[in-house]
C-alpha cells in the first residue's frame, strides 16, 4: 500500500488529514509519526509534526493453521474475507446519505463516482448548510459517519471514502487556491511576506500545496492552534 506524508501543526492534526486523505477509519491504517513540535519558551511548540500513513494491508496466513487454530465462533478472520467491491461501498454510503436527507426533510440529490478504490460523493441540493456547519466541521462529522455505516459495517479495509455536500469542499479549495495565488503575486511584486488569517490544519494544507510549484514563494506556517498562520514569502533565490 502507497504511503502518504502529512504535516501539520500537531501529531494529532497530521494524523486527522492523513487519515481524511486516505478515507479510512483510524483502525484501518498504519500511522508512524515522523517528526514532533519541540518545546520551546514558555511552553510554545516549534516546528511542526509529520507523519506517515498507509492502508493497513490484510496480513497473508496459512489457511491450515488458521483452521487447525480456528476462529472466534468459527468466524473467518480479515485476512480470509473477501475484498468488498467498492460499489458496494458507495451504495451503502448512498442509502445513509439519502436517509439521513430525508430525516432532515431536506431534498437533495446523492452522487459519487468510483475510481478504484476510491469513492467520491457529493450531496446536492438547497439549505445544506446544517450539514457543513463552520468551516466544514459537521461535514467532517457526517462524512466520519458515513464511513462507519458503509466501510466498518461492511468489513472493508480497502476503499478511500470522501463526502462532500453542497459542493461546500470544491469550492473551498477552489477559493482557497485562488486567494494563495493572488497572495502570492503579491508577494513576488512587493517583495514583502504576507501573513494570512488564521487557519486550521485542512486549510492550511491547501494554500502549501497551492504554492508548492510556484517559482519564486514559500510558505512555512508559525504560531499555534487556533491561531496559526501560513506566511508567504519572497524565495531567497528569486
Amino acid at each position: 500500500m502507497e504511503w502518504v506524508t502529512i504535516t501539520a501543526a500537531t501529531v494529532e492534526d497530521a494524523k486527522t488529514l492523513a487519515l481524511d486523505q486516505l478515507g479510512v477509519a483510524p483502525e484501518d491504517a498504519d500511522i508512524e509519526v515522523l517528526e514532533e513540535p519541540k518545546p520551546g519558551l514558555f511552553g510554545r511548540l516549534r516546528g511542526e509534526a509529520t507523519v506517515r500513513a498507509r492502508v493497513r494491508p490484510t496480513m497473508v496466513r496459512d489457511t491450515g493453521s488458521r483452521r487447525e487454530r480456528g476462529g472466534r465462533n468459527g468466524e473467518r478472520s480479515r485476512a480470509d474475507s473477501p475484498k468488498v467491491p467498492a460499489t458496494t461501498v458507495r451504495d451503502a454510503a448512498t442509502t445513509f446519505l439519502e436517509g439521513l436527507m430525508a430525516a432532515a426533510g431536506l431534498t437533495a440529490t446523492v452522487e459519487s463516482t468510483v475510481d478504484g478504490d476510491d469513492i467520491e460523493i457529493a450531496v446536492r441540493g438547497d439549505d445544506l448548510q446544517m450539514f457543513v456547519g463552520a468551516r466544514g466541521a459537521t461535514l467532517t462529522q457526517v462524512q466520519d459517519l458515513t464511513r462507519v455505516v458503509s466501510q466498518r459495517r461492511l468489513g472493508d479495509h480497502d476503499t478511500r471514502l470522501r463526502v462532500d455536500v453542497g459542493g461546500y469542499r470544491e469550492r473551498r479549495r477552489e477559493a482557497l487556491g485562488r486567494f494563495a495565488m493572488k497572495v502570492a503575486n503579491d508577494v513576488m511584486e512587493s517583495g514583502t511576506p504576507r501573513i494570512l488569517e488564521p487557519m486550521n490544519s485542512a486549510d492550511r494544507k491547501i494554500v502549501h500545496d497551492t504554492l508548492a510549484d510556484v517559482a519564486g514563494v514559500v510558505t512555512h506556517s508559525e504560531g499555534d492552534d487556533p491561531f496559526r498562520r501560513v506566511k508567504v514569502s519572497k524565495a531567497p533565490d528569486a
